[in-house]
């Protein structure tokens, strides 16, 4: 039985439509994270694989400089845990709770200050989650979402989107 299966596997990996992007595993999935670090808000986007583990990154949308990457590992019992390394030297360790097999929220630590994050939910979704810091507001509209300062207006392109 072990034969047919290896070859049955063997046989759909050879269909044509069933390849896979250079240095991507064959059973991973990709979903955008969002994410307030240190007063910073980040954008980017988180791999998981079927075992459970994965990478991320996350990129300041004020300094597009600053990159963050880490690694991460969870299951579906104790949610996960993983660590970041940013291009400024910050460090960044983190925990999250999954909503779904690929929606989650988390929390964590850097040397620059607090996070949390969410990984697969879109900007609306996302703001339950998202602890913005004092003085600071999540503006949100459709899947547009920008951090300003609390006493602002509402930007003209997200004007009208939110009650």
């Amino acid at each position: 039985m072990n034969k047919i299966l290896v070859a049955s596997f063997a046989l759909l990996a050879g269909l044509p439509g069933w390849a896979v992007p250079a240095g991507a595993e064959f059973f991973s999935s990709t979903g955008p994270v969002i994410a307030i670090l240190a007063g910073d808000l980040f954008l980017g986007e988180a791999e998981g694989r079927l075992g459970g583990s994965g990478t991320v990154w996350i990129q300041s949308r004020a300094r597009p400089e600053v990159i963050c990457r880490g690694s991460f590992s969870s299951s579906a019992e104790l949610g996960g845990a993983g660590s970041m390394l940013c291009s400024d030297g910050a460090t960044v360790t983190f925990r999250f709770q999954r909503l779904g097999l690929r929606r989650g929220h988390g929390s964590g630590h850097s040397s620059r200050g607090p996070l949390s994050f969410t990984y697969g939910l879109n900007p609306v979704e996302s703001e339950p989650y998202l602890k913005a810091p004092p003085g600071k507001a999540l503006r949100l509209g459709g899947n547009e979402v920008v951090l300003v300062d609390a006493t602002q207006p509402i930007p003209a392109a997200l004007n009208g989107s939110r009650p």
